[in-house]
């Protein structure tokens, strides 16, 4: 019997797996000793859709890291945004909990990159948690 997992969105759990395999092949990457263990599951996230079978499109503009361990979503960066922009974050971020991380990256394709870097940072610092429980990422770095 599979282990019970207390993560709040059961719908997620085939997400969560796949993230897990993508954390660990970005371990592996020479660039990793460089990156802290939140900038990883970022860039996992980053390119969760490309896992999903879809077209490769530019990315972002990579902003700096969440520094922020609140339970604010928003990354530091973005706590200044307008209303509608913290709200469509925090909108992005719902969607990818409930139905998946691949439809919340397909939604967040008609953002603008600022957004969609807000977007992937804050489902980063909203998955983090999750992912030190199952033992993919440590406090290490």
């Amino acid at each position: 019997m599979p282990e019970e997992s207390s993560f709040e969105y059961k719908n997620l759990e085939a997400d969560m797996q796949r993230l897990a395999d993508q954390i660990r092949l970005e371990r592996q990457r020479p660039t990793a000793e460089t990156r802290s263990e939140r900038q990883l599951v970022k860039e996992a996230i980053r390119v969760f859709p490309n896992l999903q079978g879809s077209q490769n499109k530019i990315p972002a503009p990579v902003m700096p890291p969440q520094t922020d361990t609140s339970d604010d979503p928003l990354p530091d960066y973005a706590k200044d945004a307008p209303v509608e922009v913290k709200l469509e974050i925090e909108y992005l971020c719902d969607i990818a909990l409930r139905k998946g991380i691949a439809t919340a990256m397909s939604e967040s394709e008609r953002s603008p990159y600022f957004v969609q870097d807000a977007f992937h940072d804050a489902l980063a610092g909203k998955l983090y948690p999750e992912l030190q429980k199952r033992g993919i990422v440590n406090d290490a770095k």
